[in-house]
């Protein structure tokens, strides 16, 4: 009796003990969600973030990565070629115009026009005349060929300083022949006379997988033909004023463009 007489009163008692505990449980279950939803709420912001953040990554990356253009694999600019003998007289003026030989095989280029035995000759004795008459020395330096280039044909010229096998690809690429400083001797021309000069000029047309493409004025055997990447890069040195010193010389060269 007394067992059945507790009855109710241990009922009642756990009908409140879980009526008042139902209220914390539900409590705890809803500040748990509440943190759940912030967490995700932050993953999410953090998500987003990234993403934002690899987007813009990604844009500014494509953006650097486009203005990279590729060069090609192989290419030849069509410069037109004569040795700086055009008639094959190798006298002391001849045996000097390397230079201004180059030059005018650019500007033939940049005017698309043909440079026939005849024209190449007159046109060096008048460029060479006009070189006497304003000063310049017999050996010019790549600055003062860009100077003449200015002066004497109303073009514009660029020295590039320590340019490399990419450099000197991409200004191809672009279209502009390159005009070369070289130790002469240090090309291994086999059609050179004896040693070869000890300064030269050259221009760069074009390039393949392992070669430079040259119009070598040096040689009527000259036109393409092709140095080794690492030959002609070595060999690249600017005039010093004294022949023997020229491997002393700076790593320039010129590019010869229309204003």
């Amino acid at each position: 009796m007394q067992v059945m007489k507790r009855f109710p009163f241990l009922l009642a008692l756990c009908l409140l003990t879980a009526c008042s505990s139902e209220p914390k449980e539900a409590s705890s279950v809803s500040s748990s969600s509440s943190r759940s939803r912030e967490g995700l709420r932050s993953a999410s912001s953090v998500s987003s973030a990234s993403s934002a953040s690899f987007a813009s990554s990604a844009s500014s990356s494509f953006s650097s990565s486009s203005l990279l253009r590729p060069t090609p694999y192989t290419l030849r600019l069509s410069v037109p070629f004569s040795p700086q003998a055009p008639f094959a007289i190798w006298d002391a003026l001849h045996e000097e115009s390397c230079e201004e030989m180059s030059v005018l095989l650019v500007h033939h280029f940049l005017n698309k026009t043909d440079l026939p035995r005849d024209q190449a000759e007159s046109e060096l004795l008048a460029l060479t005349q006009w070189e006497e008459d304003h000063g310049y020395p017999q050996d010019v330096t790549v600055q003062e060929l860009g100077k003449i280039s200015e002066e004497y044909f109303g073009y514009r010229s660029r020295v590039i300083e320590d340019p490399t096998v990419d450099d000197l690809k991409s200004l191809l690429a672009d279209g502009h022949p390159v005009i070369v400083p070289a130790a002469g001797r240090d090309l291994g021309n086999p059609y050179f006379s004896g040693e070869g000069p000890w300064y030269h000029m050259l221009v760069l047309t074009g390039y393949n997988e392992f070669f430079f493409v040259t119009n070598d004025v040096g040689t009527r055997r000259g036109k393409d033909y092709v140095y080794r990447f690492d030959t002609l890069l070595n060999a690249i040195h600017d005039w010093t004023g004294v022949k023997e010193e020229i491997r002393k010389g700076a790593r320039r060269i010129l590019v010869v463009e229309k204003l």
